[in-house]
């Protein structure tokens, strides 16, 4: 029988995907890669996922693990693979207040999480935009990072446990609950960010929070960047280290905002240079509870630390939320990064880390390259300036492949020069491989491909992403 039979027999034919049927899994959010499965398979378990690996294993077939397909690097292309949707495994197995933890699988929505931990007076503290279609599979893979990472980490630092099926088709039962466990290797840990390269996760122990009764939540006007950095450890040491979020936005992402979304609105009647959205959280009820005036002291809080950096001239002006419906309408200038940035072809998309106090050096540094190599080209930046995190986009005036190629060149250059990261939180999938053939250390990639042979000696798991060919550029 063929691979298509056998697992039509095990799934039903409902769930055994083939031809147009597949197309809506068969293509990445951007629109760059459009792949070509054998088939797309919906089990409904990890008992059907063992047995579908054992199945493409005995056939020598690829499997391509598929989340919400929000990815942004070509994770999740093939030609000729068999695609394996989690939509399927979408089941919260349990939630503990007490041990504020919750267990779920790899298919769950981000969203529908944080409704569940919401019913329980909890908060799971991974927040973007693709939140309403993103999957814990699908985040664990990329170890995505999003807007609270300043204040809770990215996935990595969320995630207690793990459940995954091998290529063979064995089920590996990481699924601890424990803060502490120092038995041998974290073994965890290699699949999360490996982007299905190594295993195909199934289900997860995540850690919840006490959810903020309180956000205090504002646009601030700023002159310069490292204003910026200076404001936001100044609001840190003056909060007790409560902001969750720190948003930067130079003024052409403004201008870019103004004219793709202009229904968005913008929070000062003059662009300034530099944007900022802050929001601090809070739990404590002396924090929380609103005075006389209907503020809470959180808010009171952020304005008077506001108002002396005013004072000094470290910002201009500064919007300051009064109600929910204020504070989403800030969040949604943010969380339109994505739909402003892809509006516009061709571009290059890089998604890149420094060190905080370096930000400011990275884009003086790339522009003034940028200004030989490709001098009609504009550039459109946000970051989570927080953690150091720049998503960085080009828009070339033509779609010039060698030109392409000496812009990532020179990103990475710039970015390697402060030993920071060409590939921050949305993965290396295909995009990024010569950008790990340049950058990556020798040795490291070594290790890699170490125990990528131990576990996949087959190479049937989502192959020919992450890890480079060896002499590949």
């Amino acid at each position: 029988m063929s691979l298509v039979a056998d697992l039509t027999a095990l799934l039903g034919p409902a769930h055994v995907l083939t031809g147009a049927d597949a197309d809506r899994l068969s293509q990445d959010w951007t629109g760059n890669y459009t792949g070509t499965p054998l088939a797309a398979v919906r089990p409904a378990d990890t008992a059907q996922v063992a047995a579908v690996m054992k199945l493409a294993a005995k056939h020598g077939t690829p499997v391509i693990p598929v989340s919400g397909n929000t990815g942004l690097v070509g994770g999740t292309h093939t030609q000729g693979g068999l695609l394996l949707s989690l939509e399927r495994l979408n089941r919260i197995r349990d939630i503990r207040p007490a041990s504020r933890l919750a267990v779920v699988e790899a298919g769950v929505i981000l969203a529908r999480l944080h409704e569940a931990a919401e019913d329980h007076g909890l908060y799971f503290p991974l927040w973007f935009g693709a939140r309403g279609s993103a999957m814990i599979g699908g985040v664990l893979s990329t170890n995505a990072g999003g807007s609270n990472v300043l204040r809770y980490g990215s996935t990595r630092a969320l995630c207690l446990g793990l459940e995954v099926v091998l290529p063979d088709g064995r089920v590996l039962d990481l699924m601890s609950e424990l803060h502490k466990d120092n038995s041998g290797y974290d073994l965890k840990q290699l699949f999360i960010g490996a982007e299905g390269t190594l295993g195909i996760i199934t289900a997860a122990v995540m850690k919840l929070v006490p959810a903020p009764r309180a956000h205090a939540t504002a646009a601030l006007a700023l002159n310069s960047l490292p204003a910026a950095l200076t404001l936001l450890n100044r609001l840190q040491q003056a909060s007790g280290g409560l902001v969750e979020a720190f948003e930067f936005m130079p003024e052409t992402y403004s201008r870019r905002l103004a004219q793709v979304r202009p229904d968005l609105g913008l929070p000062f009647a003059t662009i300034p240079p530099v944007t900022i959205l802050v929001e601090l959280g809070a739990t404590a009820p002396a924090l929380c509870t609103p005075d006389d005036t209907g503020i809470p002291p959180l808010t009171t809080l952020l304005q008077s630390a506001l108002t002396e950096a005013m004072e000094e001239g470290l910002i201009q002006d500064a919007v300051i939320a009064q109600s929910e419906q204020q504070r989403r309408a800030l969040w949604q200038r943010r969380e339109a990064a994505a739909e402003i940035t892809f509006a516009k072809r061709p571009f290059i998309d890089t998604d890149i880390a420094v060190p905080l106090d370096r930000a400011e050096d990275f884009l003086t540094g790339i522009h003034a390259r940028l200004a030989t190599l490709a001098p009609d080209a504009e550039t459109l930046t946000v970051a989570h300036l927080g953690d150091g995190n720049l998503h960085f986009t080009v828009f070339p005036a033509t779609p010039d492949k060698a030109l392409h190629d000496r812009v990532v060149s020179a990103i990475e250059d710039v970015v390697q020069s402060f030993r920071g990261s060409f590939s921050a939180e949305h993965g290396v999938g295909l995009s990024k491989l010569n950008s790990m053939s340049r950058r990556k250390d020798p040795v490291a990639l070594d290790v890699m491909r170490a125990v990528k042979q131990a576990l996949d000696p087959a190479n049937l798991m989502n192959p020919g992403k992450v890890i480079p060919a060896r002499g590949s550029n």
